[in-house]
């Protein structure tokens, strides 16, 4: 009973807390007003965050196969300030919402100053080239961006480096993801050069969420079989 008092209802009156204190009190001491730093997915405002960020592209896709580019860039701008302001409304995390406003502010400003509905698409490309190229030189220098994503997002640190098993695993899982952005580069470069703007937008969704979810799924099944391993030795 000598350790009960500091980890009891102080913490749990002004912030809900969930049950994983209760093993670790004495993690708990550096913070013992309750304070707790969220982590990057929280920050993010988790998976609806996510998919927040992402809704003005997908208006801006609909929408120019519909209609022509003006009203397609107007749609995609209205869109970003709607989600904004719902999130605002909800008391959600912003920051998503502002980030997807300020990047399809920036696609839209290349489609309308070059005219061209495929300007549009160009900071993707660019975005998908640049990851790509990351998580290869990641690996190289033996610090996967996989590992380094997925423990930033639950807020853990990176012990797992020192798991020769734990490394391998998350250099496989970034070999998957700089596939997955070659893939996006390369069919979407392609549809680019070609100017065909229409399956541009709709290869945009397609090796969207699909791909991700692919290749997260990829990641998972790397790292706990990683994870397993060590305990069967």
């Amino acid at each position: 009973m000598a350790g009960e008092p500091a980890d009891h209802d102080s913490d749990t009156g002004p912030i809900p807390r969930v049950p994983a204190d209760e093993g670790e009190a004495g993690s708990l001491e550096p913070a013992p007003e309750g304070e707790r730093r969220p982590t990057l997915m929280e920050q993010m405002g988790g998976i609806p965050g996510i998919v927040a960020s992402t809704v003005p592209v997908a208006v801006f896709v609909v929408a120019n196969v519909l209609f022509e580019l003006k009203p397609a860039v107007i749609a995609a701008v209205a869109a970003g300030v709607v989600v904004a302001v719902f999130r605002v409304a909800r008391r959600q995390p912003l920051q998503p919402a502002v980030s997807g406003l300020f990047g399809v502010g920036v696609c839209a400003f290349i489609a309308y100053r070059t005219g061209e509905a495929r300007g549009f698409y160009l900071p993707g490309l660019l975005y998908s080239a640049v990851l790509g190229l990351a998580f290869l030189v990641s690996i190289v220098v033996r610090w996967p961006l996989a590992g380094v994503v997925w423990h930033a997002v639950n807020g853990h640190g990176h012990e797992w480096r020192r798991n020769p098993r734990m490394l391998r695993a998350y250099s496989w899982a970034s070999a998957l993801w700089a596939l997955v952005f070659a893939a996006r580069l390369v069919v979407q470069g392609w549809l680019y050069n070609a100017d065909e703007e229409t399956w541009l937008g709709i290869a945009r969704l397609a090796m969207g969420y699909p791909l991700v979810g692919l290749a997260i799924v990829g990641t998972v099944v790397a790292v706990r079989r990683a994870e397993r391993a060590p305990a069967t030795s």
